[in-house]
């Protein structure tokens, strides 16, 4: 079982992991605070590897005007072999706020609001860092409000 530092740590990285998000910073390497090289990220965009991965994750809030996710109710579980790895999951509320051109583009008198309830599950490696998400995988479970037009290949 991992133990309670591993825990705290994990815990301390989802955390750190969406305030940057919330707040937009992604300076110098930003991807490598939170991500294996060849981490897998799993959303109603697509799924991406690596670089592209890191990416798409970084697109999905830039894609927007203001977001804020809020989570809760993460469970942790390191019960692995080798205590190298580990697994969590949580409930997220996912708010967006579409950029003025995208309403425009998409008509008049639209709801500049997107809401989200969802479940996030990572799969998490300790690495010489420290913890990284190796795969991430947000799961919609409902939607309120204009959703975003997603790539072809992903609808």
């Amino acid at each position: 079982m991992t133990n309670r530092d591993d825990v705290t740590e994990i815990n301390v990285l989802i955390g750190r992991f969406f305030r940057t998000l919330n707040e937009r910073r992604f300076e110098g390497e930003w991807g490598k605070e939170f991500f294996t090289d060849d981490v897998r990220a799993e959303s109603p965009h697509g799924t991406a590897v690596g670089k592209e991965a890191v990416r798409q994750s970084r697109q999905a809030v830039e894609d927007w005007a203001v977001i804020q996710y809020m989570n809760t109710d993460i469970v942790v579980d390191g019960d692995h072999a080798d205590n190298d790895r580990a697994t969590a999951s949580w409930n997220s509320l996912m708010t967006h706020i579409h950029h003025e051109a995208t309403l425009r583009k998409l008509g008049e008198g639209l709801d500049p609001l997107f809401t989200v309830g969802g479940v996030w599950e990572v799969d998490l490696r300790r690495t010489s860092d420290g913890w990284r998400f190796c795969r991430t995988s947000v799961r919609p479970i409902w939607m309120s409000g204009t959703a975003p037009q997603l790539p072809a290949a992903a609808e």
